[in-house]
């Protein structure tokens, strides 16, 4: 370390930890009543492919300004630079005279990477690593073998086992900060759409920041935690509690999310464990990732490297625009290009209708919800996209086709989800809304739809799609150890 380091100076290097309560690395730095120096480096260099999208874009400048404005009330500025992470910070570092780093540790492969340079440039000892964005730490768990784990139920079981998280630290009232160096203009940095604006959804939706996502977590909480195991599988309900994106962009830590569901539940009964099951499902995925790199590029399960898909072109931009034919998928098509988030249900369903009726590479549709999902993030991604394609570890049985006509009348029966985002089916009748092309041609009359015309026909007859991905997986051979059943598997929520 430099002998003319500060020590009484730290720099918090904030990074998908975007908030000041229950943030180690903040505490770390604010300990023995030294001063601190915040700061965020926009860095899209390092991510490679995987730099942030556009809806994260967006979600990132309005994160940042409730973060600036939240340190502002305790007295400390955010200073914001653009550039590689391991150049920026040790010039930052010398040019602030600070003693040390204290940052969150991410799981990305690109982040682990910076880390390493930054470690490598940095004085010894200088950057210091803290958990802020998962429950455990990831390098931790094992098997009782001392293995990785590759399933997600005894992962699951397993981290049970050691009981709740620790409770959440609350946010520093007063923090101590030298002058700030010069910084750039947040709004210099373009995060925000230029023209055409289709952030206009996004802004009726959503309130990024600290203060907005606790204010939506315990307003979920406080009514519909106990009976979520029902409402989670209904898009046309409210019962979700959509705080993803606040959970990506650290706004929320999981630990906060954890204790604020077990606090709030009258009874530790099937919707809490669901719900907390869906944390450890988001833990998992972080665990999968920060042991197997290759996660958002490859298969886990290499046979299906093997894998005959299709490219078309012209049957992918339906499936991102809401035009396939298929209210459910279409309807949770543009509920994420509008809103940028889509019902949890209804991803899998528009991912498995994409890799199974469509037969395309399940990364295609990995990199449309990278560039168009407020709460992108890397590793769940990569996860739910290779366990709905059958490829993930964890996917089984690795050939189940959803049938988005049977989804659709099941999870939402009165067609309130499909009304709500594809205005032009509202006059059908409930009984026809999820397959409005087998409607009865005075039915479609009256309901003024003209298939083709004011909605389109599908782009694939289901069953052909259905018979189809079973012959690719027949062609593929036996990788796994499920027979393929040319019927199916006898679960009910696949046909």
């Amino acid at each position: 370390m430099p002998q003319d380091a500060d020590q009484t100076l730290a720099i918090i290097w904030f990074r998908q930890d975007l908030r000041l309560g229950d943030h180690a690395a903040l505490h770390a730095a604010m300990a023995g009543g030294g001063r601190v120096l915040p700061v965020y480096v926009l860095d899209d260099d390092s991510p490679g492919r995987w730099a942030m999208g556009g809806a994260g874009r967006w979600w990132l400048h309005h994160s940042l300004m409730a973060l600036q404005a939240a340190l502002a009330e305790r007295g400390a500025p955010l200073v914001l630079r653009r550039g590689k992470a391991a150049d920026v910070l040790p010039a930052l570092l010398a040019e602030t005279g600070a003693a040390c780093i204290h940052a969150g540790r991410m799981h990305e492969p690109w982040a682990r990477g910076v880390e390493a340079a930054l470690e490598a440039a940095l004085p010894a000892g200088a950057l210091r690593l803290h958990r802020t964005a998962t429950l455990f730490d990831l390098s931790a768990i094992r098997t009782k073998t001392g293995g990785i784990y590759g399933i997600y139920t005894p992962f699951a079981k397993g981290l049970r086992l050691r009981g709740d998280p620790a409770p959440p630290v609350p946010a520093p009232g007063r923090i101590a900060a030298p002058p700030p160096p010069p910084s750039d203009r947040l709004d210099d940095w373009g995060l925000l759409p230029g023209a055409p604006d289709w952030a206009g959804g996004f802004r009726s939706t959503w309130q990024p920041g600290e203060i907005a996502a606790h204010r939506r977590l315990h307003a979920f909480a406080a009514k519909v935690v106990d009976g979520y195991d029902v409402t989670r599988n209904l898009p046309g309900q409210a019962g979700t509690s959509m705080v993803s994106p606040h959970l990506h962009f650290g706004e929320l830590s999981p630990g906060q999310v954890w204790h604020a569901a077990a606090g709030a539940s009258a009874r530790r009964g099937e919707g809490l464990s669901v719900y907390l099951g869906e944390l450890l499902w988001r833990e998992f995925a972080a665990y999968l990732l920060w042991h197997n790199p290759h996660l958002p590029e490859q298969p886990l399960r290499p046979r299906f490297a093997e894998m005959q898909t299709r490219r078309a072109a012209a049957e992918l931009h339906a499936w991102e625009r809401g035009r396939t034919g298929v209210p459910i998928v279409d309807a949770g098509m543009r509920q994420l290009w509008r809103t940028g988030w889509m019902h949890n249900r209804v991803r899998m369903i528009v991912a498995s209708y994409l890799t199974k009726h469509l037969l395309m590479p399940w990364q295609d549709g990995e990199a449309w919800f990278w560039d168009t999902l407020v709460d992108a993030d890397l590793a769940s991604n990569a996860a739910s996209w290779q366990w709905v394609a059958g490829s993930g570890i964890d996917a089984q049985p690795f050939f189940r086709i959803f049938n988005p006509v049977s989804q659709g009348e099941k999870f939402d029966p009165d067609g309130a989800y499909v009304r709500a985002w594809i205005p032009e089916l509202a006059g059908l009748p409930d009984r026809w809304i999820h397959a409005p092309w087998t409607a009865p041609a005075d039915v479609l009359l009256a309901a003024k739809v003209r298939i083709g015309r004011d909605y389109p026909a599908p782009v694939v007859d289901l069953a052909e799609g259905r018979m189809r991905a079973l012959g690719a997986f027949k062609a593929m051979g036996r990788g796994a150890s499920e027979p393929i059943d040319a019927e199916g598997p006898a679960a009910e929520d696949a046909a």
